[in-house]
């Protein structure tokens, strides 16, 4: 369902209320969460005319560089009386990495607008826009902005139109529906420059990112279970010299595998096993799998992180040589 006008409304007399507005987007921040943090951020700030704070606990990762405004993205600020939080694509609280070293957030003693797509989002917002039947966060804030008649210039169209690219699979994955195509002509008008977003994110990689992801491909393997899995250790990312973000992607090659019931790729990184896992099959439900690790996310792209590492294992069957020709007694 998409959003309602009544929604709208109560993201706007909450956010007129605010001396600041503090806009945070979840812990290794990708497409979706860089594109709808600056643009939702942007939007606020053109049209209600608040001191806005744009903050990731993470740095932005480099392929998203092209966007002007990420300049702005900064650390977590010590939070004051009079400010409204706005935390946006991010399931749940821990995502952020800041229920602990950020309290406040959380614990109702500040105003905070949860917008997101995530399913198994925890509505844990005093106001909460959560619509998973969009495709991107960025499509949410789009909505949003056309509810409040709020216009928007260039700079703050490339950064959903990115979004709503990357959580895609630049308008090639399952979830591109045709709404995702109306919001996209709607960012295209309003001066979305979507060669420089595909140029950037699907057509430009580091030297680093290939190496890993070479490794990422050599060792795919089909599990019992009748998926693609792969696995990458804290020593591929040394001896590739490429960081965590740069995994990014990898895993739309391993899904490319035909006839697997999904895929799979698990990364060792500081102590935690995050796994990223697709299906193409609209009989597999990914999501369900990732929350018997803790995870969620959609019905076709889910996720999870767990304490751990990862340790390979090697199987081997021995057959009689009989067995191995076919041949009988």
């Amino acid at each position: 369902m998409p959003v309602t006008r009544d929604q709208a409304q109560a993201i706007l007399r909450t956010l007129e209320k605010a001396q600041r507005v503090v806009c945070i987007c979840h812990r290794g921040p990708d497409g979706d969460a860089i594109g709808s943090l600056i643009g939702m951020g942007l939007l606020i700030e053109q049209h209600l005319k608040k001191p806005v704070v744009l903050s990731c606990i993470d740095p932005v990762p480099e392929t998203f560089l092209y966007l002007s405004p990420v300049h702005r993205i900064i650390e977590p600020p010590v939070l004051s009386d009079g400010d409204v939080a706005v935390v946006i694509d991010t399931a749940e609280p821990k995502l952020t990495n800041l229920q602990e070293s950020h309290p406040r957030l959380f614990d109702g003693s500040l105003p905070l607008i949860n917008i997101d797509h995530h399913p198994s989002n925890t509505r844990f917002g005093s106001v909460n826009i959560v619509t998973p039947e969009a495709a991107s966060s960025c499509e949410v804030v789009v909505q949003i902005a056309d509810l409040l008649e709020w216009g928007m210039q260039g700079d703050i169209a490339t950064a959903l139109l990115t979004g709503v690219y990357t959580d895609t699979g630049g308008l090639l994955h399952s979830n591109t529906s045709a709404e995702v195509y109306r919001t996209v002509a709607r960012l295209l008008r309003a001066g979305a420059r979507h060669q420089l977003i595909i140029s950037a994110v699907f057509r430009t990689a580091q030297l680093s990112t290939l190496k890993l992801w070479g490794r990422v491909l050599e060792k795919i393997s089909v599990s019992e279970e009748g998926g693609a899995v792969s696995a990458v250790t804290e020593g591929d990312f040394r001896a590739t010299g490429a960081d965590y973000s740069e995994l990014a992607g990898a895993i739309d090659y391993v899904n490319a595998v035909p006839g697997m019931r999904f895929s799979m790729v698990l990364s060792e990184r500081g102590g935690l096993v995050k796994g990223s896992i697709r299906t193409l099959r609209d009989d597999v439900d990914v999501s369900e799998m990732a929350s018997k690790l803790q995870g969620g996310g959609h019905k076709k792209a889910a996720g999870f992180a767990v304490a751990g590492k990862l340790r390979p294992e090697l199987r081997w069957k021995v057959v009689e040589r009989k067995e191995e020709e076919g041949v009988s007694e």
